[in-house]
This record gives C-alpha cells, structure tokens and sequence, in this order.
C-alpha cells in the first residue's frame, strides 16, 4: 500500500476511534510489564567482599559514595563493599533483565529493617528493606539471593577471623613471657577453640535473631513484588581455610606452631594467606557448619510459616574444596578466597611479607587493622574467581525443583548443584 494511503487511512481512523470514544469509554491500554529483576539482601558473603570492582554506594542521604580514601571513617556507605564481580552478577540467570545488590558487608539481622547506622559499627546505608521496597516500584522482583548470619548481636565473621589470625601472630613473634601489644590490649597467644567462636547459646540466639530478620523480607516481598512470584535462595557459607593445611606449611625452620616463637613459620603462613595455628582450624569448620545450621534452621522454619513461597537452602561449604587458602603450595595463587592483608598504616599498599619484621614491627602493622578497618575487611572472603564458582552455585539453585541443594567442587575443579 503506498505511503500516503497508509497515512489517510490512518487518520480516518483517529476520527472513528475519537467519535467512538464519545459514545463509549474506550478501555486503558495495557500496560508494560515491569523487567524482571534478582536482588542479593545480606552481609558481605553476598555483596562481593574480596572480590575487588567496588561500585558506588548510594548512602542514607541519597547520595552515592564512592571511594572516601583509607583513612576515611570505615562506616562509610562505599565500604559495604558491592562488587561488580559478585555473585549475584555472575550467575547465569535466564529470564532475569536486571540485578541489584543490596547486601552490606558487616550487614547484621538489625540492618534489614533498620538503618545500619543505628548500631555499633553500622554503615550510613538505608535499611535494606527500604531499598528493596525503590526497587520494586519498578522491577518484578523474581529472585532473590539471602546470605545472612555471619553476623549477628552475639558475634561476627571479622572479629572471629581476627581473633584467630591475631593468636597465631602473636604466638609466632613473641614468646610466653612477653604480651602482645594490641590496640584492644593483650592477645592470647593459644589456637581457638570452638568456644571462643561462638558457643551454643550464641548459634541458637543468632538463628532467632536470622530468622526473624528473614520473616521482615518474606513478609515485605509478598506486599511489593508486582506478581507475587519470586524464588528466594538462602545461601549459607564458605570456610577459606581447609580443613588441614599444605604439609608444606607445616613447618619451617624446625619450628611447627607448638612451639614457643617460630617467626618463619608465620612468615610463611601469612605470605601464603592463612596465619592461622593448624589446631584452629577444626573449630572453625565446626563454626562454619554452624553458620550453615543457622541459615537451614531459618529457612525451614519460614517454609512452614510461608507455605505458599517458593525457598531454597543453598549449602556451598564444599564449593571451594580443593582450593582453600593453603590447601596447595601455590597458594594464595589459585586460592578462591583472599589472603589475610595488612597494611603499614592506611596507604593503599598491602604488605604481602612478614618476613625479616621485629615484633614492634608486626604489632604495627597489625594495628593498623584496629584504626582502619577497610584496611584489611577483604581478608579471608571469596576473591572474584571465588564468586564465578558461588555464581554457578546461585545459576543452579535457581532453577532446581529441590528445596535444598548442595554446591560442591570436585577434584578436577567443576562445579555441581543437587
């Protein structure tokens, strides 16, 4: 049909339609579907930690931080850390146009509801459900990753690294006589022990604390998600340490962690990422199985009280096997999470060797950690290679018809979901 008929007979239309709307209320149009979106709620094992690309952070003001400098206050929006390299955006997730993380690292139970800044320690962000409520006014909300525990009232997972790093420090530089010189005062210089990372009342307060955090974000998305359909993934954690180390880091020097002063072997250690006594280690697995208890309980507990909603327990504690920070001697070179890094001081250059260092020097330098936190908040968290495998986990929790499933990397370094 030539164009200028196509064009008349176009606005005889308009005509007709006009002088038919006179008579009869011709119905709305329809309107576009609102893109489909996943959005990760929680704490740093979710929002990227470690895993370096840091984007800007819009803070409690509106206003997008990004980076403040190393000798900024550590509750600065920017250092909760959202990756563009985590998880959430690694994951191959059909169906889904658009992703928005929305976790925090440090993010504790509190900051769902509330402001982070409302406590000790908090960040100058908005309450995590307030920014789950902006992004629903736009997006049908069809996923949604959760990793939340880690931190609570009761305990975190930085202060829990930092106490066992800081015993084996101090054990390997100064000796049974001497004390460690910490901003926080002395340093035991013994491994930990399952109770000095979190006792049983403090995983059954946690998992209360969790749960009720989590009853916040089912309850809110059932109010604002456009159709009412979205899969929520409850993610639980993965241990950097392995459950032995390397027989290479055994020792050094004649000197293994039992005994008094052995200044190599923490050398070694902390080159390779892992300053850690080796009789620390099970308890922190047994920790790590810990916090997988708290984020099973939690989402079994709601999928009784939601039956409607579709939930999955994701357990990763085996998606880094066989690449834990000094499980091979190449470490901390094809671990999948970051080596513990201090600074001298807030200057942007991480020391990578302890080697040759007095005590005055090392208890510096670990200092510095305690003044300015975002100095070393990266230690021990997944590195960017470490949320390709947590994206596949996500990909395959995604879509599997079980209510829980399983990540587990196998010898030869594939990944598999059931």
């Amino acid at each position: 049909m030539p164009r200028f008929r196509r064009t008349a007979l176009a606005a005889g239309l308009t005509i007709a339609l006009a002088a038919l709307s006179t008579a009869v209320a011709l119905p709305a149009p329809a309107s576009a579907a609102p893109p489909t979106a996943a959005v990760a709620l929680g704490d740093s094992f979710i929002s990227g930690e470690g895993a370096g690309a840091y984007t800007p952070v819009v803070d409690i003001n509106g206003v997008a931080q990004g980076f403040p400098g190393w000798t900024a206050p550590n509750d600065n929006a920017f250092f909760c850390h959202r990756s563009a390299n985590a998880s959430l955006h690694q994951a191959n997730l059909p169906g889904i146009q658009n992703r928005f993380n929305l976790a925090c690292s440090g993010g504790q139970p509190h900051d769902i509801a509330n402001a982070s800044q409302a406590r000790t320690n908090g960040r100058t962000v908005a309450a995590q459900l307030d920014q789950l409520r902006a992004v629903a006014q736009t997006q049908d909300i069809d996923l949604v990753l959760i990793g939340l525990g880690s931190n609570n009232s009761s305990f975190t997972f930085g202060s829990v690294a930092e106490k066992c790093a800081n015993r084996f420090i101090a054990d390997a530089w100064t000796g049974w006589w001497e004390f460690w010189a910490y901003l926080n005062g002395p340093v035991e210089q013994k491994p930990c022990t399952d109770a000095d990372l979190a006792t049983a009342a403090q995983l059954s307060a946690a998992t209360a604390e969790t749960t009720a955090a989590v009853r916040q974000i089912l309850t809110t998305l059932d109010q604002v998600d456009a159709d009412g359909q979205h899969r929520v993934v409850f993610q639980d954690y993965t241990n950097p340490l392995p459950l032995d180390l390397n027989p290479q880091f055994h020792e050094e020097d004649s000197r293994d962690d039992t005994r008094d002063k052995f200044r190599d072997l923490g050398a070694e250690r902390y080159a390779a990422g892992c300053p850690i006594h080796r009789a620390s280690l099970a308890p922190g697995h047994r920790f790590s199985q810990g916090l997988g208890g708290i984020v099973k309980s939690t989402r079994d507990t709601l999928a009784a009280e939601f039956p409607a909603d579709d939930l999955v327990y994701l357990n990763v504690q085996q998606a880094f096997n066989g690449a834990r920070l000094c499980e091979q001697t190449s470490s901390p070179t094809g671990a999948l999470a970051t080596p513990i890094r201090l600074q001298d001081g807030a200057t942007g250059t991480f020391v990578t060797s302890l080697a040759g260092k007095d005590k005055i020097a090392i208890q510096r330098i670990a200092n510095t950690c305690v003044s300015y936190f975002q100095t070393c908040q990266e230690s021990w968290h997944p590195n960017a290679t470490g949320h390709q495998v947590l994206g596949q986990c996500l990909a395959g929790a995604a879509v599997t018809a079980a209510r829980a499933v399983s990540c587990v990397r196998a010898g030869n370094g594939t990944i598999s979901v059931s």
